[in-house]
């Protein structure tokens, strides 16, 4: 049988306490079960606190991969279909191609790009004619600046080939200025009226120039470019902040593709769609990064990195040009631009593997372990009223090894043996009891089991404080709480976590928590020492579920108020119906695998976004529902906050 490892990072610190934890396990329970982490010892951290070094070395030895079941390695299947395929290109390119790495890198920000007002309405064939024809006449200002550009770049470029690279490249912008034009005829825009530019099109065509001239940050003015070395460096600035709106734009073309075949009357803005999604598109994306690449090969790695700025503030640029459109209809996003300020958006999430890398018991075990093994060293305690590690190691195991099985088992017994043919809230509800029952009877095997007796509460706090979150996790937060007061947001955590001091600390070094309700389980402790006690507040989907409903209750029977929740596991499940939005990240099995028997949808959420929008008729947010049976999924946190929230 094969196994993955699988690595615990947290947070960088000069004096760290724990930076990386071992986790293996088999592929066969890689989508199964959702609670127990665990830990390796085959192979010891590679920092522990002080003290924990030498016995962690000395605990070594050869002994087979432990089972570990689905939440301690759900992030191996984490990111969508799209997203694992990128995340291996990541990997193969990160020494290869410049161009194809600073892609990678500005991915998420092309999310931005296309969850903005006018790309999803165009996208849903619903945007107004006027914006269409405006957004025309501000593309045709940036077009021939980018083929000045290009002129420009072939200027300073010294090598024969990168020169008739840059001249076909310069061709093909006239003849998409040719299609704008026949654009200009089609849609009514009178040709001889002048145009003026909006600011967002002269900020971007202003820097586009300004790169091509050599007034780039960090180099060299252009009354200082003397070699012709010199010159070939502002050709490669020059294609590095023309890449990336190529590279969006055949994004952007392939993603909106697939939604002219569900318009039966016809798609408006066919001719445009087809266009940047076509092959011969296409070949000049490729073309333009292929010269950047050749362009790249003799600059330094401080060289690269101004490239890799100029990209990336393009990227930006052209973010803030598809904003810059004056939409004026009703959109579906962001979703707070729907929602009344006046009334409340209430967000809740989950934690583990939601927000986290790696699911909080794992790291609660290992600290248990860790701090066992500390006392086995130094001997300052009574081994008879204190269990030795290799002991708690063991014990661990078997309670690992006792859920993953009765898991699968519970699974099993609560599917129906037929589909449902609609959607089925009260036979789910039914049957995720049996799951609540489960729960609740291993979680008293952990605490009857003494394993996580010991723990010193400033070592859950330093974890936590180290604690990486899903990438994009904290900027969401962040932004949440930035723009509380004029959301007029609500922010919640639930959670099944057994130290909801963990989840604290963790909120609390990126400035959220004290935005931010937390309800999980508790430690108890003495003279902050774990007893081995667990608070039990949250153990199971029914407790969940009824916490939700609280939270909203609370808030008032006459204030209206929109909710989200942000889930990725069946302990979410009926909190994710409950929602009127509610949204899966990651790539569960048995959420997935329960939710389709019991007749719940799962639609990604770009996709449902542009049906929304073709549903939207008037300024009113009473299109999200909740226990609709309609579940959105998202491939990453950057994809809920251009949801949500925008750019």
């Amino acid at each position: 049988m094969r196994f993955l490892s699988h690595l615990l990072p947290l947070r960088r610190n000069p004096n760290p306490s724990y930076c990386f934890f071992s986790l293996s396990a088999p592929r066969s329970l890689a989508s199964t079960c959702p609670r127990f982490g665990f830990l390796n010892r085959d192979r010891p951290p590679r920092c522990l606190p002080k003290g924990f070094r030498s016995i962690a070395a000395a605990n070594q030895r050869a002994s087979p991969p432990r089972l570990v079941p689905e939440r301690a390695v759900a992030t191996r299947s984490w990111p969508s279909s799209a997203g694992r395929a990128m995340a291996g290109v990541a990997a193969a390119v990160e020494e290869g191609s410049a161009a194809k790495r600073f892609w990678i890198r500005s991915r998420k920000e092309a999310v931005f790009a296309e969850y903005t007002p006018f790309v999803v309405c165009l996208a849903a064939g619903r945007l107004e004619m006027e914006a269409f024809r405006n957004y025309i006449a501000q593309d045709v200002h940036f077009l021939r600046t980018f083929a000045q550009a290009y002129e420009m770049a072939e200027e300073c470029a010294d090598d024969d080939d990168a020169k008739a690279a840059i001249t076909d490249l310069r061709k093909a912008v006239l003849e998409e200025l040719k299609m704008h034009n026949s654009f200009v005829q089609e849609w009514g825009i009178d040709p001889t009226k002048e145009i003026i530019p909006i600011p967002a099109t002269v900020k971007y065509t202003d820097f586009l120039l300004a790169t091509a001239a050599g007034k780039v940050e960090g180099g060299k003015g252009p009354g200082k470019i003397v070699t012709p070395f010199e010159k070939t460096k502002i050709a490669a600035y020059t294609v590095g902040a023309m890449t990336p709106c190529m590279r969006l734009y055949a994004f952007l073309g392939k993603e909106l593709q697939m939604y002219l075949q569900h318009d039966e009357n016809g798609h408006p803005y066919k001719k445009w769609i087809d266009n940047y999604s076509s092959e011969s598109f296409e070949a000049d994306a490729v073309q333009i990064e292929e010269l950047l690449d050749k362009l790249s090969v003799s600059l330094t790695g401080e060289e690269l990195e101004v490239i890799e700025k100029l990209y990336r503030q393009a990227m930006k640029l052209e973010i803030e040009f598809f904003l810059a459109q004056p939409i004026v209809q009703p959109a579906v996003v962001p979703l707070t631009r729907l929602h009344d300020p006046a009334n409340c958006l209430v967000i809740f999430s989950d934690f583990d593997l939601t927000c986290t890398v790696v699911d909080s018991s794992a790291i609660l075990a290992e600290i248990a372990i860790l701090s066992a093994s500390k006392t086995d060293q130094t001997g300052t305690e009574n081994l008879d009223a204190r269990r030795s590690s290799s002991e708690m190691r063991n014990s661990w195991d078997a309670l690992s090894k006792q859920y993953t099985e009765e898991y699968e088992q519970c699974i099993e017994s609560l599917l129906p043996e037929e589909e449902a043919k609609t959607f089925d809230y009260e036979g789910l509800y039914k049957s995720l009891g049996q799951l609540s029952e489960f729960e609740k009877r291993a979680n008293s095997r952990v605490i009857e089991s003494g394993v996580l007796k010991g723990m010193n509460l400033d070592d859950i706090k330093r974890a936590g404080e180290r604690l990486i979150l899903q990438d994009g996790c904290i900027d969401f937060f962040q932004k949440v709480v930035k723009e509380k007061e004029n959301l007029n947001v609500d922010l919640h955590v639930l959670s099944y976590c057994w130290c909801a001091d963990l989840i604290r600390s963790a909120f609390s070094s990126v400035g959220c928590l004290n935005d931010l309700n937390i309800h999980s389980n508790e430690f108890n402790y003495e003279e902050s020492i774990s007893t081995g006690e667990i608070v039990r507040k949250m153990e199971s989907p029914m407790d969940k579920v009824e916490a939700f409903k609280s939270i909203l209750s609370n808030l008032g029977s006459n204030e209206k108020r929109l909710s989200v929740y942000i889930g990725d596991s069946v302990g979410d499940l009926l909190c994710l119906l409950e929602a009127d939005v509610g949204i899966v990240i990651g790539s569960s099995t048995s959420l997935r695998r329960i939710g389709k028997q019991f007749g719940v949808s799962f639609v990604p959420l770009f996709r449902g976004l542009i049906n929304k929008q073709r549903q939207l008729n008037e300024k009113d947010s009473s299109i999200w529902k909740g226990l609709s049976g309609v579940l959105y999924t998202a491939s990453s946190w950057s994809e809920i906050q251009a949801f949500i929230l925008g750019a």
